[in-house]
């Protein structure tokens, strides 16, 4: 058994802002709720390796761990892995941007899937990555449709 998710929301915004904005790693902690900190590792090219550590969740805990990103601007296209993976045997996410006629479609797929002692199986985890992506998308839909408005009016 396995886990998957495919998510996606259209961000009123052109293309390359929306790019632009979503690949600032040293950024993600303003863009997305869940993360109190980012730590870029090592840069090569377009690979970043780096450390996300998210605020503590209803019981205290601290998550916190290593993934990789290389990002594909020609194809739109942003393909990550967790490096340390925690309570996944593995998590591989792919993000995609298309131009629509109404700004920019941003897709995340995941797929993983959870360790035996980990504490929450394939079906809980796809339920909350579920729930979360919608909340966090819709965020940086707002943010970064505030910044296009921003960008016009100035």
């Amino acid at each position: 058994m396995s886990g998957h998710t495919d998510n996606e929301i259209v961000i009123a915004a052109p293309l390359d802002l929306v790019w632009d904005i979503t690949n600032d790693l040293a950024k993600w902690p303003e863009l997305f709720s869940e993360y109190a900190s980012v730590e870029i590792l090592e840069q090569q090219g377009d690979t970043t390796t780096f450390r996300l550590t998210m605020h503590p969740d209803d019981n205290g805990t601290v998550w916190s761990w290593v993934s990789e990103r290389e990002a594909d601007r020609e194809a739109r296209t942003v393909w990550a892995r967790r490096v340390e993976t925690g309570p996944f045997a593995y998590m591989n996410i792919r993000w995609e941007y298309e131009e629509t006629p109404e700004g920019t479609l941003m897709r995340w797929t995941q797929d993983f899937e959870m360790k035996p002692e980990a504490p929450v199986d394939d079906a809980g985890m796809t339920a909350h990555i579920n729930r979360n992506s919608k909340i966090q998308m819709e965020l940086i839909r707002d943010k970064v449709e505030q910044r296009a408005r921003a960008r016009v009016g100035a």
